[in-house]
């Protein structure tokens, strides 16, 4: 039975068990195309999951087209 007040396993479901942003890979933070959107703009840091077209380019803002069509923009 859960408690009223059992804010800890709220925080490891929302945080260990929720949609992801990054991961660890190869002790680097690797961020995803989720994290991405939610970002705004390109970094220009050559991200392995960069989602904006043309990819690389520093405060670029626009998606690729598959991203459009999978409706991740949401």
């Amino acid at each position: 039975m859960k408690r009223s007040d059992d804010w800890i396993e709220d925080l490891y479901l929302k945080e260990f068990l929720g949609p992801k942003d990054s991961y660890w890979e190869n002790g680097r933070m690797v961020m995803t195309e989720r994290s991405h959107i939610k970002r705004g703009s390109c970094c220009g840091s050559g991200c392995k999951h960069c989602p904006f077209s043309p990819p690389y380019i520093k405060m670029n803002k626009t998606l690729r087209d598959d991203i459009k069509i999978q409706g991740l923009t949401n």
